[in-house]
C-alpha cells in the first residue's frame, strides 16, 4: 500500500527562538540557505510521499508563500536573464500538492494529527515534525520507516534514537522488544518521563508512519494536565489491538528547535556543502577561541 500523504504541523509558536520567530514562523528559519520545513518536505518527498498537508495556526502565512508561485520575483529573475535562479525558485512551487488546514491553538501532537482526519481518507500516513532536521548518507530516514510498514505488513513505525539518560525527560520513551537491525517491537511508551521510571533511552523523534485507526484512539484518549493531547497516549491505546514498531534509523539528527541544535546543523550543513565547505572550514581554522 503506497503512503501517499505526509502531514506536517506546524502551528507552534516556536517561542524558543524568539524574538526572531515573533512575525517569522521557526520553520522559515533557514539552514544555510533553505528554510527548515523544506529540508523536512523533501525528505516526506524522497519517501514517495507526493501530497503535503501543513497543519498550521497564526502567523504561519510565510509557509504557505514559500511553497506558492512568486510571479514577480519569476518576472524579475527572467527579466535579467537569471534562468538558474529561476529554474530553482519555480522547482519550489512545483514539488507536490499541499493542502493547509487550520489549528486554531496548539493542544499538542495528538490534536493536530487529529485535525486531518477528513484529508487522509483512510490511509496510512506520515507524520513529520519540522523541529528534527535529519542527515543520511542513505536513504532518507522516512523511506527507512516506509520499508519497515512494508516489511511489517502494514503495521505503524515511529522512528527512535538512543539519547542520554539525563534527556529522557525531554521526549517520548518506547519500552521495546529488540528484533534485530534496529527494529523494535513496542510493549509501551510513556510521555516525557522521570529520568528513574524511563523503561528505556529509546526516544521518539519527530517521524511516524502512522494508520487510520489511531483516530478512533486519539478521540478516545483524555487531555494531559496540560490540555494538551498526546499522541503517544493514543498509541498506546492502539498498542492493545495491532503491532507498533520502533526503527532505530542511520542518520544523525539535529534538534533545529533548540538554538544549540541549530547552530551545530547551520555549521555541519555549510560543511558538507561542496560550494562552502573548503572555504568556511578554512575560515572556521582561522578563529582564535
Amino acid at each position: 500500500m503506497r503512503i501517499r500523504k505526509a502531514v506536517f504541523p506546524v502551528a507552534g509558536l516556536g517561542t524558543r527562538f524568539l524574538p526572531a520567530t515573533k512575525a517569522t514562523p521557526k520553520e522559515m528559519l533557514s539552514l544555510v540557505d533553505k528554510p527548515l520545513i523544506q529540508y523536512v518536505v523533501e525528505e516526506a518527498m524522497a519517501a514517495g510521499m507526493n501530497e503535503i498537508v501543513m497543519i498550521t495556526g497564526r502567523n504561519k502565512n510565510a509557509i504557505e508563500d514559500h511553497f506558492d508561485r512568486s510571479v514577480e520575483l519569476e518576472h524579475i529573475l527572467e527579466k535579467k536573464g537569471n534562468m538558474e535562479l529561476l529554474e530553482m525558485v519555480r522547482s519550489i512551487s512545483e514539488m507536490c500538492d499541499f493542502i493547509y488546514t487550520r489549528q486554531k491553538e496548539p493542544k499538542g501532537l495528538g490534536h493536530a494529527v487529529l485535525r486531518v482526519k477528513d484529508v487522509t481518507d483512510e490511509e496510512p500516513f506520515g507524520v513529520l515534525l519540522g523541529d528534527d532536521i535529519i542527515y543520511t548518507e542513505g536513504s532518507p530516514v522516512m523511506t527507512q520507516l516506509v520499508d519497515v510498514f512494508h516489511k511489517t505488513g502494514g503495521s505503524p513505525v515511529v522512528a527512535v534514537e538512543r539519547v542520554p539518560m539525563e534527556a529522557v525527560s525531554s521526549y517520548g520513551v518506547i519500552d521495546g522488544e529488540p528484533l534485530g537491525n534496529g527494529l523494535y517491537l513496542i510493549k509501551s511508551m510513556v510521555e516525557k518521563p522521570p529520568r528513574d521510571k524511563a523503561p528505556s533511552n529509546m526516544a521518539i523523534i519527530g517521524r511516524y508512519i502512522l494508520t487510520p485507526d489511531i483516530y478512533r484512539h486519539l478521540e478516545n484518549t483524555p487531555f494531559d494536565a496540560k490540555g494538551e493531547l498526546q499522541l503517544t497516549g493514543a498509541i498506546n491505546s492502539l498498542l492493545k489491538e495491532r503491532k507498533v514498531y520502533a526503527l532505530e534509523f542511520k542518520g544523525k539528527r539535529y534538534d533545529a528547535g533548540d538554538k544549540l541544535g541549530f547552530l551545530k546543523a547551520t555549521v555541519e550543513f555549510a560543511l558538507r556543502r561542496p560550494d562552502l565547505g573548503d572555504s568556511f572550514l578554512q575560515y572556521l581554522k582561522t578563529l582564535k577561541l
